[in-house]
């Protein structure tokens, strides 16, 4: 909460994330699941300005998909009575098909949810024009996780052509949507982007990485969330992190130290 207070007083949002993932025990998912309640009750009683995002094995999806699906419905029902928005984050592929098909489902009767879609993901293209034709609401990500050529761009370069390319289909198509990456070309891009098409958009990043870079952006008068991330289960995440790009295990050795 408080990390969440301070990038209100930097003029951002806070996005709180419970760590944790490929949870097996229908008790953890239970646990997760009241944290989020709570993590909401706390946002709304010291009325910080942030969102949450979640994950859904951490809800159930890798035991059942029915449970993960109640979870996130006690989760969305919370958040809508405190006028609240709530994430889902994406994980590995075996995840992504039953991620957005519940995420269409919930849609159709709730609109304060949106999804990731990956860009180094092959099938994304189609997910966005499935999402956008919806309605729905996308938080553009590159992936971090560990997938196969057949089924995801592994150049750099691939992945930020394909990142480019779901990017102007969204301000294209859609109204209400997530930039989500640290990449100054693709940050810059988007800024151009929105100059021909006034559409509602944010920028996204996460908690220690590119800070001057997050507040020039809130001072141009652009829309930035903080991506905050906590708790135990801080293993794969820091796995992907580092993947991503090696220089974040800096980073994350001092969050540890610190936190």
């Amino acid at each position: 909460m408080e990390r969440a207070e301070q990038s209100n007083a930097n003029k951002m949002l806070g996005i709180i994330n419970l760590l944790g993932e490929d949870v097996a025990a229908q008790d953890e998912t239970a646990a997760a699941t009241t944290e989020y309640l709570e993590i909401l009750k706390a946002i709304d009683a010291r009325k910080i300005r942030s969102c949450i995002s979640i994950k859904p094995t951490q809800l159930g999806l890798s035991i059942d998909k029915k449970l993960f699906e109640d979870n996130l419905n006690s989760i969305l029902s919370t958040a809508k009575l405190f006028g609240n928005f709530v994430w889902i984050d994406m994980e590995g592929s075996p995840y992504t098909t039953d991620t957005i098909d519940s995420y269409l489902e919930f849609r159709k009767k709730l609109d304060n949810v949106g999804v990731a879609i990956q860009s180094y993901l092959k099938r994304s293209e189609e997910d966005v024009n499935r999402i956008l034709d919806s309605k729905g609401m996308i938080r553009l990500v590159k992936g971090a996780y560990n997938e196969k050529p057949a089924i995801a761009f592994k150049s750099k370069k691939q992945i930020n052509e394909n990142f480019s390319k779901l990017m102007r289909m969204m301000f294209e198509r859609g109204q209400g949507f997530a930039i989500a990456t640290h990449h100054e070309k693709l940050i810059e891009e988007a800024v151009e982007l929105s100059r021909s098409r006034q559409v509602d958009f944010e920028f996204e990043m996460l908690m220690g990485i590119r800070d001057k870079k997050k507040i020039e952006l809130a001072q141009r008068g652009y829309r930035v969330s903080e991506y905050i991330p906590y708790g135990k289960g801080w293993w794969a995440y820091s796995v992907r992190r580092i993947r991503e790009h090696k220089s974040n295990i800096f980073l994350l050795a001092r969050s540890l130290v610190s936190g």
